[in-house]
Order: C-alpha cells, then structure tokens, then sequence
C-alpha cells in the first residue's frame, strides 16, 4: 500500500484532516463528499440517503469532522445505527473512523439549529460488539444487536474544550456472540 485511501465526510471548503491515524505516514489519497454542490466536492450526496454510493471494504480511513451530529434524529436508533454502519461498511477490515462532534456540554452541541443529536463517549461504546457480550444484562446498556451488525473499538477519544474527537477501529468480521453474523 503507498498511499492510504480517504473518504472525508461532509467536507464543505475543507480538505483538512484533523485526526492522526496509524496510517498518517502514508500519502493521502481523499475523495470528498458534502451534501452542497457549491463546495465542488467529488462526490455530492446526502448522508441520511443509505447506502452511500460506495462499494464495501473500500477506504483505509473515513474521516468526519462535525458532521455526524447533522444526521438522522436524536433518539433514533436506527438511524443513527444505520449511519455508522455505512461507515463501517465501507472500510477495510481494522480500517479507521477519525472525527469530531461537539461536546455533550458545550454550547454548540444543541445551540447549532441543524444539529439533529448529541454523541458522547457513551454514545460510541454502542458500536463495540465486545462491549454488548460485557454489558447486556449486567449494566442498563440497552442491546442494540438486533439492529447494529458492525463493529468498532475506540482506539483514542480525546475531550478538547468544544470538541469530542475520536478514532474507530472496524473490526471485520464483526465480533459477535449472540449467534448472529
């Protein structure tokens, strides 16, 4: 591998990326996508519109900076799974899922009025199948098995004063151990 392939989430102008993967050695190769053509991005597409116009185990690294807050509704499970499961399908096994969303706290997480949902550190443990086989039954986490089938570990969450930024790890196949692929 010489170059490591990027997909950059609801890149508006911006061709920035702002999270350091293990990859970061490797030249990047980023293809662009936001909803608005103005931004003459590469590809133009709503995110809530699944599945996203990619093919399967397609990119090292998907990169999204406060945009995940912008999709489906707060208490939607659904579709926040469905939205995070593009994600996951789309990269390599042990591919990455780098980005930010404002801080549960900060005023910008609800003082935005396109922000349709809050994601915290609580809200990213539901994407660790591991941590369903660990928490079901023992914590109040609710199983979401039934409608989640990807997998990812937080690799790195770091709090900034407005900001969450995370890194994802895919894990592929999914590490399940409730009978279901």
């Amino acid at each position: 591998m010489r170059e490591r392939n990027i997909l950059l989430l609801g890149a508006g102008s911006s061709r920035d990326l702002r999270v350091t993967t293990p990859l970061a050695a490797l030249p990047p190769k980023i293809t662009t996508l936001d909803i608005e053509p103005s931004h003459k991005t590469d590809v133009v597409w709503d995110l809530n519109v699944t599945p996203w116009p990619f093919p399967d185990n397609w990119f090292q690294e998907v990169h999204a900076y406060e945009v995940l807050e912008h999709l489906g509704q707060q208490g939607d499970a659904k579709s926040f799974f469905d939205h995070l499961f593009e994600a996951w399908r789309i990269l390599v096994p042990d591919g990455v899922l780098a980005g930010s969303v404002p801080r549960a706290d900060s005023l910008w997480a609800w003082g935005d009025p396109s922000h349709r949902r809050v994601i915290n550190e609580g809200t990213l443990t539901f994407l660790d199948q591991a941590q369903y086989a660990a928490q079901v039954g023992k914590t109040a986490m609710t199983d979401f098995r039934s409608i989640w089938y990807g997998d990812f570990t937080a690799d790195a969450l770091e709090r900034t004063e407005h900001q969450l930024y995370f890194l994802l790890k895919a894990h592929k196949p999914a590490r399940r151990t409730d009978g279901h692929v």
